[in-house]
Protein backbone atom coordinates (compact mmCIF):
# COMPACT_ATOMS: atom_id res chain seq x y z
CA UNK A 1 0.00 0.00 0.00
CA UNK A 2 2.83 2.40 0.91
CA UNK A 3 4.63 1.55 -2.34
CA UNK A 4 1.50 2.39 -4.37
CA UNK A 5 1.13 5.82 -2.71
CA UNK A 6 4.79 6.58 -3.27
CA UNK A 7 4.51 5.67 -6.94
CA UNK A 8 1.55 8.02 -7.47
CA UNK A 9 3.42 10.87 -5.73
CA UNK A 10 6.49 10.45 -7.93
CA UNK A 11 4.38 10.49 -11.10
CA UNK A 12 2.64 13.73 -10.02
CA UNK A 13 5.97 15.46 -9.33
CA UNK A 14 7.31 14.48 -12.74
CA UNK A 15 4.21 15.85 -14.50
CA UNK A 16 4.49 19.15 -12.58
CA UNK A 17 8.16 19.56 -13.51
CA UNK A 18 7.39 18.91 -17.17
CA UNK A 19 4.56 21.56 -17.21
CA UNK A 20 6.52 24.21 -15.28
CA UNK A 21 8.14 25.92 -18.32
CA UNK A 22 4.76 26.39 -19.95
CA UNK A 23 3.24 28.05 -16.86
CA UNK A 24 5.93 30.79 -16.92
CA UNK A 25 5.48 31.43 -13.20
CA UNK A 26 8.90 32.98 -12.81
CA UNK A 27 9.09 34.88 -16.08
CA UNK A 28 8.65 38.70 -16.63
CA UNK A 29 5.16 40.15 -15.84
CA UNK A 30 5.23 42.89 -18.50
CA UNK A 31 3.76 40.71 -21.24
CA UNK A 32 0.61 39.83 -19.19
CA UNK A 33 0.02 43.44 -18.21
CA UNK A 34 0.44 44.61 -21.79
CA UNK A 35 -2.07 42.02 -22.94
CA UNK A 36 -4.62 43.24 -20.36
CA UNK A 37 -4.10 46.84 -21.43
CA UNK A 38 -4.54 45.90 -25.05
CA UNK A 39 -7.81 44.09 -24.30
CA UNK A 40 -9.11 47.07 -22.34
CA UNK A 41 -8.18 49.42 -25.17
CA UNK A 42 -10.22 47.33 -27.59
CA UNK A 43 -13.41 47.58 -25.41
CA UNK A 44 -15.86 50.22 -26.70
CA UNK A 45 -19.34 51.12 -25.40
CA UNK A 46 -22.03 50.31 -28.01
CA UNK A 47 -24.27 53.34 -28.52
CA UNK A 48 -26.84 54.74 -30.92
CA UNK A 49 -26.56 58.20 -32.45
CA UNK A 50 -28.23 60.70 -34.76
CA UNK A 51 -26.86 63.16 -37.28
CA UNK A 52 -27.88 66.72 -36.33
CA UNK A 53 -29.84 68.50 -39.05
CA UNK A 54 -32.10 71.58 -39.09
CA UNK A 55 -35.83 70.92 -38.71
CA UNK A 56 -39.06 72.88 -38.40
CA UNK A 57 -40.15 73.36 -34.80
CA UNK A 58 -43.73 74.26 -33.86
CA UNK A 59 -44.07 75.54 -30.32
CA UNK A 60 -47.45 74.00 -29.47
CA UNK A 61 -49.74 74.61 -26.55
CA UNK A 62 -52.01 71.62 -25.86
CA UNK A 63 -55.25 72.43 -24.03
CA UNK A 64 -58.78 71.10 -23.73
CA UNK A 65 -61.96 72.77 -24.90
CA UNK A 66 -65.52 72.14 -26.01
CA UNK A 67 -67.68 72.46 -29.10
CA UNK A 68 -70.39 75.12 -29.33
CA UNK A 69 -73.02 75.56 -32.07
CA UNK A 70 -72.82 78.53 -34.37
CA UNK A 71 -76.31 79.54 -33.20
CA UNK A 72 -78.74 77.88 -30.80
CA UNK A 73 -81.94 78.66 -28.92
CA UNK A 74 -84.92 77.19 -27.13
CA UNK A 75 -88.06 77.76 -29.18
CA UNK A 76 -90.69 79.46 -27.01
CA UNK A 77 -93.88 81.43 -27.58
CA UNK A 78 -94.10 85.15 -26.82
CA UNK A 79 -97.81 84.85 -26.00
CA UNK A 80 -100.00 82.38 -24.15
CA UNK A 81 -102.40 80.15 -26.00
CA UNK A 82 -103.32 76.71 -27.24
CA UNK A 83 -101.21 75.07 -29.92
CA UNK A 84 -103.27 74.79 -33.08
CA UNK A 85 -100.76 73.00 -35.32
CA UNK A 86 -97.11 71.84 -35.26
CA UNK A 87 -95.38 72.03 -38.66
CA UNK A 88 -91.87 70.76 -37.91
CA UNK A 89 -90.43 67.26 -37.55
CA UNK A 90 -87.83 66.40 -34.95
CA UNK A 91 -84.24 66.22 -36.19
CA UNK A 92 -85.03 67.82 -39.56
CA UNK A 93 -83.48 70.83 -41.24
CA UNK A 94 -85.50 74.05 -41.40
CA UNK A 95 -84.93 77.30 -43.25
CA UNK A 96 -85.01 80.80 -41.84
CA UNK A 97 -88.60 82.07 -41.70
CA UNK A 98 -90.15 78.62 -41.99
CA UNK A 99 -93.36 78.18 -39.94
CA UNK A 100 -92.82 75.90 -36.95
CA UNK A 101 -95.88 76.27 -34.71
CA UNK A 102 -99.33 77.91 -34.97
CA UNK A 103 -101.18 79.07 -31.85
CA UNK A 104 -104.96 79.46 -31.84
CA UNK A 105 -105.73 82.99 -33.11
CA UNK A 106 -109.53 83.04 -33.45
CA UNK A 107 -110.00 85.74 -30.80
CA UNK A 108 -107.35 88.04 -32.23
CA UNK A 109 -108.69 87.65 -35.78
CA UNK A 110 -112.16 88.69 -34.57
CA UNK A 111 -110.76 91.75 -32.79
CA UNK A 112 -108.86 92.81 -35.90
CA UNK A 113 -112.02 92.54 -38.02
CA UNK A 114 -113.94 94.61 -35.47
CA UNK A 115 -111.33 97.37 -35.49
CA UNK A 116 -111.22 97.43 -39.27
CA UNK A 117 -114.96 98.15 -39.34
CA UNK A 118 -114.43 100.94 -36.82
CA UNK A 119 -111.60 102.35 -38.93
CA UNK A 120 -113.91 102.57 -41.97
CA UNK A 121 -116.52 104.39 -39.89
CA UNK A 122 -113.97 106.81 -38.39
CA UNK A 123 -112.39 107.47 -41.81
CA UNK A 124 -115.76 108.56 -43.19
CA UNK A 125 -116.47 110.67 -40.13
CA UNK A 126 -113.03 112.35 -40.33
CA UNK A 127 -113.63 113.16 -44.02
CA UNK A 128 -116.96 114.84 -43.28
CA UNK A 129 -115.56 116.77 -40.32
CA UNK A 130 -112.64 118.02 -42.44
CA UNK A 131 -115.01 119.34 -45.11
CA UNK A 132 -117.11 121.10 -42.47
CA UNK A 133 -113.97 122.60 -40.92
CA UNK A 134 -112.95 123.97 -44.31
CA UNK A 135 -116.34 125.77 -44.44
CA UNK A 136 -115.89 126.84 -40.81
CA UNK A 137 -119.09 124.99 -39.92
CA UNK A 138 -117.46 123.25 -36.92
CA UNK A 139 -114.71 124.08 -34.50
CA UNK A 140 -111.13 122.83 -34.71
CA UNK A 141 -111.67 120.83 -31.51
CA UNK A 142 -114.51 118.82 -33.03
CA UNK A 143 -112.34 117.91 -36.01
CA UNK A 144 -109.42 116.97 -33.78
CA UNK A 145 -111.63 114.57 -31.84
CA UNK A 146 -112.71 112.83 -35.03
CA UNK A 147 -109.11 112.55 -36.26
CA UNK A 148 -107.95 111.19 -32.90
CA UNK A 149 -110.58 108.43 -32.96
CA UNK A 150 -109.39 107.40 -36.42
CA UNK A 151 -105.70 107.38 -35.47
CA UNK A 152 -106.39 105.45 -32.26
CA UNK A 153 -108.28 102.79 -34.19
CA UNK A 154 -105.43 102.45 -36.70
CA UNK A 155 -102.96 102.01 -33.82
CA UNK A 156 -105.21 99.36 -32.22
CA UNK A 157 -105.26 97.43 -35.51
CA UNK A 158 -101.45 97.51 -35.70
CA UNK A 159 -101.23 96.25 -32.11
CA UNK A 160 -103.62 93.38 -32.80
CA UNK A 161 -101.79 92.48 -36.01
CA UNK A 162 -98.51 92.36 -34.09
CA UNK A 163 -100.09 90.04 -31.53
CA UNK A 164 -101.57 88.00 -34.37
CA UNK A 165 -98.12 87.60 -35.94
CA UNK A 166 -96.84 86.16 -32.65
CA UNK A 167 -99.29 83.28 -32.96
CA UNK A 168 -97.07 81.96 -35.77
CA UNK A 169 -93.67 80.88 -34.49
CA UNK A 170 -91.08 80.85 -37.28
CA UNK A 171 -87.44 79.74 -37.45
CA UNK A 172 -85.14 82.72 -36.82
CA UNK A 173 -82.25 81.09 -38.75
CA UNK A 174 -81.35 78.01 -40.76
CA UNK A 175 -80.71 75.03 -38.56
CA UNK A 176 -81.60 71.61 -37.24
CA UNK A 177 -84.65 71.05 -35.05
CA UNK A 178 -84.10 69.14 -31.81
CA UNK A 179 -86.57 67.10 -29.78
CA UNK A 180 -90.18 68.24 -29.37
CA UNK A 181 -91.52 68.78 -25.84
CA UNK A 182 -95.19 69.68 -26.52
CA UNK A 183 -98.12 68.33 -28.51
CA UNK A 184 -100.93 69.88 -30.52
CA UNK A 185 -103.70 71.13 -28.23
CA UNK A 186 -101.35 71.91 -25.35
CA UNK A 187 -101.66 75.29 -23.64
CA UNK A 188 -98.32 77.08 -23.56
CA UNK A 189 -96.88 80.36 -22.32
CA UNK A 190 -93.54 82.16 -22.55
CA UNK A 191 -91.94 79.71 -20.09
CA UNK A 192 -92.81 76.62 -22.13
CA UNK A 193 -89.97 75.13 -24.19
CA UNK A 194 -91.45 73.85 -27.45
CA UNK A 195 -88.22 72.52 -29.01
CA UNK A 196 -84.62 73.51 -29.66
CA UNK A 197 -82.99 74.83 -32.80
CA UNK A 198 -79.27 74.54 -33.64
CA UNK A 199 -77.16 75.92 -36.45
CA UNK A 200 -74.17 73.55 -36.49
CA UNK A 201 -72.10 74.85 -39.38
CA UNK A 202 -69.67 76.37 -38.78
CA UNK A 203 -68.93 75.10 -35.27
CA UNK A 204 -67.33 77.18 -32.53
CA UNK A 205 -64.48 75.84 -30.37
CA UNK A 206 -64.12 77.39 -26.90
CA UNK A 207 -60.94 76.92 -24.84
CA UNK A 208 -58.78 78.79 -22.33
CA UNK A 209 -55.03 79.37 -22.35
CA UNK A 210 -52.75 80.45 -19.49
CA UNK A 211 -52.62 84.22 -19.19
CA UNK A 212 -48.86 84.34 -19.79
CA UNK A 213 -49.47 83.45 -23.44
CA UNK A 214 -51.84 86.37 -24.01
CA UNK A 215 -49.30 88.25 -26.16
CA UNK A 216 -48.78 85.23 -28.41
CA UNK A 217 -52.41 84.72 -29.43
CA UNK A 218 -54.28 86.75 -32.03
CA UNK A 219 -57.28 86.44 -34.32
CA UNK A 220 -56.51 84.44 -37.44
CA UNK A 221 -54.13 81.98 -35.76
CA UNK A 222 -54.69 78.35 -36.78
CA UNK A 223 -55.61 75.60 -34.34
CA UNK A 224 -55.76 71.83 -34.75
CA UNK A 225 -57.99 69.66 -32.61
CA UNK A 226 -59.40 66.17 -32.18
CA UNK A 227 -62.60 64.90 -30.60
CA UNK A 228 -63.10 61.92 -28.32
CA UNK A 229 -62.82 58.43 -29.85
CA UNK A 230 -61.77 59.82 -33.24
CA UNK A 231 -58.26 60.19 -34.67
CA UNK A 232 -59.30 62.68 -37.35
CA UNK A 233 -57.57 66.05 -36.99
CA UNK A 234 -59.80 69.08 -37.53
CA UNK A 235 -58.55 72.56 -38.36
CA UNK A 236 -59.94 75.83 -37.05
CA UNK A 237 -59.12 79.51 -36.83
CA UNK A 238 -59.19 81.86 -33.84
CA UNK A 239 -61.70 84.65 -34.41
CA UNK A 240 -62.47 86.07 -30.96
CA UNK A 241 -60.52 86.58 -27.73
CA UNK A 242 -61.92 87.67 -24.37
CA UNK A 243 -60.49 91.14 -23.62
CA UNK A 244 -59.59 90.26 -20.03
CA UNK A 245 -57.85 87.50 -18.08
CA UNK A 246 -60.00 85.66 -15.55
CA UNK A 247 -58.88 86.80 -12.11
CA UNK A 248 -59.69 83.44 -10.49
CA UNK A 249 -58.11 81.03 -12.97
CA UNK A 250 -55.57 83.39 -14.59
CA UNK A 251 -56.63 82.11 -17.99
CA UNK A 252 -57.72 83.83 -21.18
CA UNK A 253 -60.83 82.62 -23.01
CA UNK A 254 -60.42 82.06 -26.74
CA UNK A 255 -62.99 81.13 -29.38
CA UNK A 256 -62.20 79.56 -32.75
CA UNK A 257 -64.38 78.62 -35.68
CA UNK A 258 -64.22 75.40 -37.72
CA UNK A 259 -65.99 74.01 -40.76
CA UNK A 260 -68.72 71.51 -39.87
CA UNK A 261 -70.60 70.89 -43.08
CA UNK A 262 -70.69 67.14 -42.34
CA UNK A 263 -72.03 67.74 -38.82
CA UNK A 264 -69.25 65.68 -37.21
CA UNK A 265 -68.82 68.26 -34.45
CA UNK A 266 -71.72 68.29 -32.00
CA UNK A 267 -72.33 70.90 -29.28
CA UNK A 268 -70.92 69.84 -25.93
CA UNK A 269 -68.21 67.55 -27.34
CA UNK A 270 -64.84 67.49 -25.56
CA UNK A 271 -61.91 68.49 -27.79
CA UNK A 272 -58.12 68.41 -27.45
CA UNK A 273 -56.70 71.57 -29.00
CA UNK A 274 -53.17 72.17 -30.29
CA UNK A 275 -52.40 75.86 -30.65
CA UNK A 276 -49.19 76.78 -32.50
CA UNK A 277 -47.70 79.77 -30.69
CA UNK A 278 -44.39 80.00 -32.56
CA UNK A 279 -42.65 78.36 -35.52
CA UNK A 280 -38.85 78.04 -35.84
CA UNK A 281 -37.87 76.97 -39.35
CA UNK A 282 -34.24 75.82 -38.84
CA UNK A 283 -34.19 74.50 -35.30
CA UNK A 284 -31.66 71.95 -34.06
CA UNK A 285 -33.67 69.30 -32.22
CA UNK A 286 -32.25 66.50 -30.06
CA UNK A 287 -34.05 63.76 -28.10
CA UNK A 288 -34.79 64.73 -24.51
CA UNK A 289 -32.93 61.68 -23.15
CA UNK A 290 -29.71 62.83 -24.87
CA UNK A 291 -29.52 66.06 -22.85
CA UNK A 292 -27.72 65.68 -19.50
CA UNK A 293 -28.53 68.34 -16.85
CA UNK A 294 -25.67 69.93 -14.90
CA UNK A 295 -25.39 72.45 -12.09
CA UNK A 296 -24.62 75.26 -14.51
CA UNK A 297 -26.66 74.16 -17.50
CA UNK A 298 -26.87 71.17 -19.83
CA UNK A 299 -24.54 69.06 -21.96
CA UNK A 300 -24.64 66.44 -24.69
CA UNK A 301 -22.11 63.91 -25.98
CA UNK A 302 -20.84 63.98 -29.56
CA UNK A 303 -18.86 61.29 -31.37
CA UNK A 304 -15.43 62.52 -32.52
CA UNK A 305 -12.63 60.18 -33.62
CA UNK A 306 -14.42 57.19 -32.12
CA UNK A 307 -14.69 58.74 -28.68
CA UNK A 308 -17.45 60.49 -26.70
CA UNK A 309 -16.81 64.24 -26.51
CA UNK A 310 -18.65 66.38 -23.97
CA UNK A 311 -20.33 69.52 -25.39
CA UNK A 312 -22.02 72.16 -23.17
CA UNK A 313 -25.25 73.40 -24.79
CA UNK A 314 -27.92 76.05 -24.31
CA UNK A 315 -31.47 74.75 -24.70
CA UNK A 316 -34.62 76.51 -25.83
CA UNK A 317 -38.11 75.20 -26.53
CA UNK A 318 -39.26 71.74 -25.49
CA UNK A 319 -41.73 69.38 -27.10
CA UNK A 320 -43.08 66.10 -25.80
CA UNK A 321 -40.03 64.22 -27.21
CA UNK A 322 -37.36 66.72 -28.28
CA UNK A 323 -35.43 69.72 -27.00
CA UNK A 324 -34.27 72.66 -29.08
CA UNK A 325 -30.53 73.38 -28.79
CA UNK A 326 -29.72 77.05 -29.36
CA UNK A 327 -25.92 76.80 -29.12
CA UNK A 328 -23.20 74.21 -28.55
CA UNK A 329 -23.78 71.95 -31.56
CA UNK A 330 -24.03 72.45 -35.31
CA UNK A 331 -25.61 70.64 -38.27
CA UNK A 332 -23.69 67.51 -39.22
CA UNK A 333 -22.56 66.64 -35.67
CA UNK A 334 -23.05 63.03 -34.53
CA UNK A 335 -24.99 63.07 -31.25
CA UNK A 336 -25.04 60.09 -28.88
CA UNK A 337 -28.59 59.20 -27.79
CA UNK A 338 -28.11 56.07 -25.64
CA UNK A 339 -25.89 54.92 -22.78
CA UNK A 340 -26.02 58.21 -20.89
CA UNK A 341 -25.49 56.53 -17.50
CA UNK A 342 -22.14 54.99 -18.54
CA UNK A 343 -21.03 57.94 -20.67
CA UNK A 344 -17.95 60.04 -19.84
CA UNK A 345 -15.71 62.37 -21.74
CA UNK A 346 -13.14 60.51 -23.87
CA UNK A 347 -14.81 57.11 -23.58
CA UNK A 348 -14.43 54.92 -26.65
CA UNK A 349 -17.77 54.22 -28.33
CA UNK A 350 -18.97 51.90 -31.07
CA UNK A 351 -21.92 53.11 -33.15
CA UNK A 352 -24.56 50.43 -33.56
CA UNK A 353 -27.22 52.59 -35.19
CA UNK A 354 -27.05 56.06 -36.76
CA UNK A 355 -30.13 57.94 -37.90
Amino acid sequence: MKKKILTITVVAVVIFLLALPKLNLFGPKESAEQAADGAQGQMRLPVEAIIIKPERLDNKLVITGSVLPNESLEVRSEISGKIHRIHFREGKQVRKGELLVEINDDELVAQVEKQKYNRKLYEDNEFRQRKLLEKEAISQEEYDNALNRLNTTIADIRLLEAQLAKTQIRAPFDGTIGLRFVSEGAFINSNTVITTLYNLSPAKIDFSIPGRYSTQIAAGRKIFFTIENDDQVFEGEVFAIEPQIDANTRTLKVRAIADNRRNLLLPGQFVRVELILQTVMNALLVPSEAVVPELNGHKVYLVRNGKATEAPVEIGLRTDRNVEVISGIKPGDTLITTGMLQMRNGLGVALTKVQ
